[in-house]
């Protein structure tokens, strides 16, 4: 079991229940490689984050890797009953595993072509095996005498002649394709020869990756204690800010309340240096209250006796007209008392 192509991304699997959503399989990005498994004569990709395997999925013909976005591709697994998906950093990284995996599919479907082409051949020689003995019979009756083909030639003759041709061909193109298969045998045994180098190096380096990722483990606990403790004393320095803050509020607010006491005082004390004044004026004005208040009294006594002239006016007055009307009545007789008289005087000068 060697690698293929390596490369780093985050591992997901499609939740069982759902079907649909995404599942994290691994906290962070982890390493994702192609393998050769020599014995099996399969390719795989395999993922393991820590001590847990989290990918392990066999490359079949059937299978295919497909871009959902720039970043993430997917596969289904029908062995392993999942969908697994990959997010990588850049769209790159997705291009290549997705033409490496083009390539390890179609070598996994020459890999299975090769395994058929081989069953076939061995059941092939087993069936040519087992009909040597009635071909050569057949043959030798075929190949007799003039006579006896004179006295046989017929529709079977002509049958297993025929029969005989194809069998020949096929003779001739499984020796074609042994010849086709043993060059193909050298060429995977040369593979499979830099691949076991690959692997003992593998190996090497994997037996270093571990000492050195135990190494960056300790490194990174210690690392991640040293957060946790300073992100206490970055807790306990953001609630001194927030007390210094509050603190800081609360010594504006009583400044601005300290600036407002101050002005009210500052009038309060040009209010009291004009005290004086005002109170100078409000005896002035006092003064002039009562001069003013007894003015009124002294109107309102002339108001009091104008308007007991004016009743006895209107009382003079009604009492005059009564007179002048009674005046004017007498005044009328007596006019009229004239007329007549000047009538009487008119129709004595008439008669005269």
């Amino acid at each position: 079991l060697g690698p293929i192509f390596t490369t780093r991304a985050h591992v997901f699997q499609i939740d069982p229940n759902t079907k649909k959503n995404w599942v994290p399989a691994s906290k962070q990005a982890v390493t994702v490689s192609y393998f050769y498994d020599v014995t099996r004569n399969s390719y795989r990709i395999i993922s393991v984050d820590g001590a847990k395997v989290i990918i392990n999925s066999t490359i079949t013909p059937n299978m295919t890797f497909t871009k959902t976005s720039q970043k993430f591709g997917q596969w289904a697994d029908s062995r392993a009953n999942t969908v697994f998906g990959l997010g990588f950093s850049s769209e790159q990284q997705l291009t290549k595993f997705a033409e490496k995996f083009q390539e390890v599919k179609e070598a996994a479907k020459l890999a299975r072509d090769t395994s058929q082409e081989k069953i076939e051949t061995s059941s092939h020689h087993s069936q040519e095996s087992g009909r040597e003995t009635p071909s050569s019979t057949q043959a030798s009756s075929v190949n007799g005498t003039d006579d006896e083909k004179a006295s046989h030639a017929g529709p079977a003759d002509a049958h297993l002649k025929s029969e005989n041709d194809k069998l020949k061909t096929a003779l001739t193109q499984s020796a074609a394709n042994v010849k086709k298969w043993e060059i193909e045998l050298q060429t995977l045994r040369e593979s499979n020869a830099r691949l076991t180098a690959a692997l003992q190096e593998s190996a090497a380096s994997v037996e270093q990756w571990k000492r050195q990722f135990s190494i960056c483990r300790d490194e990174n606990d210690r690392l991640r204690n040293k957060i946790e403790e300073l992100e206490v004393k970055c807790g306990e320095v953001n609630r001194e800010k927030e007390k210094n803050t509050q603190l800081k509020r609360r010594i504006e607010e009583l400044e601005s309340e300290l600036r407002e006491k101050e002005t009210e005082l500052k009038d309060l004390r040009k209010q009291s240096e004009i005290i004086p004044q005002l109170m100078s004026e409000c005896e002035y004005v006092s003064e002039k209250l009562e001069a003013a208040e007894r003015d009124n009294q002294n109107l309102e006594d002339k108001v009091r006796s104008l308007k007991t002239d004016i009743e006895e006016s209107k009382f003079r007055q009604r009492h005059l007209k009564g007179e002048l009307k009674s005046f004017l009545e007498v005044l009328d007789g007596k006019i009229d008392d004239l007329h007549d008289f000047r009538r009487g005087l008119s129709k004595l000068g008439t008669d005269n």
